[in-house]
């Protein structure tokens, strides 16, 4: 698991969803450390625009459709609970992804 990978996660109440692993190399790939930091995807129909808060991901990225990436919201999930690895963030779409996030959560320009 590295930072950028797409993998499925078992939501409680929900079927799995792909998830975007945002924790840096260290956290994902030290065995003491249970958890790390994601962001939810979902399917969107193709007539449906994406909303402000979200941003897009398709076969390019791994995913079987047009997929929206909730960038409002980072989940804590526990590693162990991962299932497959689905594809992984294309270097461009890691930017908009970062754009969205400085946007959701106010964060300054550096």
């Amino acid at each position: 698991m590295r930072q950028w990978d797409i993998y499925l996660y078992p939501f409680a109440k929900e079927q799995s969803h792909p998830v975007v692993i945002l924790s840096a190399g260290e956290i994902c790939q030290n065995p003491a450390i249970e958890f790390v930091n994601g962001l939810l995807c979902t399917s969107v129909r193709l007539d449906r625009p994406l909303k402000r808060r979200e941003a897009a991901l398709d076969e390019a990225d791994g995913m079987d459709w047009k997929t929206a990436v909730r960038c409002d919201f980072i989940y804590t999930l526990p590693k162990a609970q991962f299932q497959r690895q689905r594809g992984r963030v294309g270097e461009l779409r890691q930017l908009e992804l970062l754009r969205k996030m400085r946007f959701c959560f106010r964060w300054p320009m550096a």
